[in-house]
């Protein structure tokens, strides 16, 4: 049975398919709840590319793993223009962009033929080289590139390189423009997902019931994503025939996947209340009076959100959880970057993964960033001279306080350090971070909390064990080490055939050294450099 249904004021037709109407459909009341900087607050890709042609920028550079969406807007900017346009790859040689299928021109399948050719152009000509950085390791292709360069700004032309490596040699850096494109605003991506929706329909039957409030919930979870990705996930969500509110948090679980897959920035869950998470009284009492920070109209009062905290402290004590308390506290995703995944043995790569992460966590926004032990992060950036790396964590630290300094997104970032002798000054220095804190062991009360909060999951009732006698015992563990002696005990009980009880688990703990006696100076070390310079978490 075929219906008309009607999504936002969009009429949708397909025969033989049925289409569910959108019961509520609530009109835009100004922009979208902080998406990050997409473009709508920017100039589009199109404009930015026409306006560097019109610019005379002879050679353009533009690093992408996206190449059909950086053809079409390179199409898109020729068919504007009125230029002829040529697409160069390895497999098909130089041929002319504006007819599908057409002949390549003789003999231009090697790069250096290629460019030899280009050098014979007499009319301005939008050029597209397609992975053609490599091949410039061969010196030959090297130099008849740059005689192809100079002879583009005789011409007129332009050169764009087109590839998903960023290792450029000097000589062409010096001489390209970057060109980065940008990730879709919320428009694009509902423009996307009716577009999709669309051509599901016409193949299939499928059945489409979603609220206003769910589709803004499904483009917000698609932030941070090119449009292929996007595209991908609604059309694996609607494989079963049916798109509705159960596919709003299937499309954020796929998109978790593809973010793990890309080895840089994952997802990491969060408990889902602070009661989860014991001890850190004064942290909790920070996030909560900043909670209100968030809000449009802390904004609007003048109020500018947090950026970020420091988590310094002892190895173990509870950093990690810290971070999970803020994105439990702010009920805002939590992204934690890898940062032995951003380096490669590629010049310049490792910056561009940089800049990538932090520009998606901006698209993802509002989110918490977290970088876990920053100071190996960044290990020969706190030395001198040029590091054991050729300067390469000097330059992406760089980076990364520029980014701090000049991002304006709703991005709040937690740094979290053990050694304190490896980091940089310049991370210290006040006004990198809202407050830095200092995560001690905890304390007897909040050891006694960690006790009943790990039991509870482990299906035991806290009541039933002196937690007063356990949190005693316990003096000078951490979290971690309360946890593993608590699933230790339950093993032995399990294998001796009894219940747990707290004898039991005080003669495991005693049982264990916790790692505040096996580095103890360490440890003191940490407490008298924090005294006067840190805020205690707990």
């Amino acid at each position: 049975m075929g219906r008309r249904g009607s999504w936002g004021g969009c009429p949708w037709r397909a025969s033989g398919v049925t289409l569910v109407v959108i019961h509520h459909r609530l009109p835009h009341s100004g922009p979208p709840a902080a998406a990050g900087k997409t473009k709508e607050h920017t100039v589009s890709d199109a404009d930015r590319l026409r306006k560097l042609v019109a610019s005379g920028h002879r050679c353009i550079y533009m690093p992408t793993t996206e190449e059909r969406a950086a053809l079409e807007l390179i199409a898109a900017v020729a068919l504007e223009l009125g230029w002829p346009s040529l697409r160069w790859s390895a497999a098909h040689g130089l041929r002319d962009a504006t007819i599908a299928d057409a002949p390549p021109t003789p003999d231009t399948q090697h790069p250096a033929a290629a460019c030899f050719h280009l050098s014979s152009l007499r009319a301005p000509t939008l050029v597209v080289l397609c992975d053609l950085v490599p091949h410039l390791k061969d010196e030959r292709t090297l130099r008849v590139l740059r005689e192809a360069v100079d002879a583009a700004a005789r011409s007129g032309s332009v050169l764009i390189l087109l590839d998903h490596c960023a290792d450029l040699p000097p000589v062409i850096r010096a001489h390209a423009t970057p060109f980065e494109l940008t990730l879709p605003s919320d428009e694009e991506l509902e423009r996307m997902i009716r577009g999709t929706v669309r051509e599901i329909a016409g193949r299939s039957k499928l059945k489409v019931d979603l609220t206003r409030r769910d589709l803004e919930t499904l483009v917000r979870n698609l932030h941070g994503l090119p449009l292929r990705q996007a595209r991908q996930i609604i059309t694996d969500v609607a494989a079963d025939g049916v798109l509705n509110a159960e596919d709003v948090n299937s499309a954020l679980a796929q998109k978790r996947r593809l973010l793990e897959n890309s080895g840089a920035l994952e997802y990491v869950e969060s408990p889902v209340s602070l009661d989860e998470i014991g001890g850190l009284v004064n942290l909790k009492r920070w996030l909560s009076a900043r909670l209100g920070a968030l809000s449009t109209e802390a904004v609007k009062f003048g109020i500018e959100p947090p950026r970020g905290v420091l988590m310094l402290g002892v190895q173990g004590a509870g950093k990690s959880l810290s971070a999970k308390a803020v994105a439990t506290a702010w009920q805002r995703p939590l992204l934690r970057l890898d940062a032995g995944a951003l380096y490669d043995r590629y010049i310049g790569e490792s910056e561009r993964r940089l800049r990538d992460s932090l520009k998606q966590a901006e698209a993802m926004s509002p989110v918490i960033l977290w970088i876990d032990e920053i100071e190996k992060a960044f290990a020969s950036s706190s030395g001198g001279g040029g590091g054991a790396d050729g300067g390469l964590s000097k330059r992406m630290f760089a980076s990364l306080l520029t980014w701090m300094q000049e991002h304006r997104t709703p991005v709040f970032l937690i740094a979290t350090a053990n050694d304190i002798s490896a980091l940089p000054p310049e991370l210290l220095r006040k006004g990198r971070f809202d407050e830095i804190f200092f995560v001690d062991l905890p304390s007897a009360a909040a050891r006694a909390q960690i006790f009943a909060i790990h039991l509870r999951k482990r299906k035991r009732n806290p009541a039933v064990f002196d937690l007063a006698a356990l949190a005693a015992a316990a003096e000078g563990f951490s979290g971690a080490e309360i946890e593993q002696a608590i699933a230790s005990a339950l093993i032995d009980a399990f294998s001796a055939r009894t219940e747990l009880g707290t004898a039991d688990l005080v003669a495991k703990v005693r049982s264990s050294p916790p790692l505040s006696v096996t580095m103890a100076e360490r440890i003191e070390e940490l407490r008298e450099w924090s005294k006067s310079r840190c805020v205690p978490a707990d």
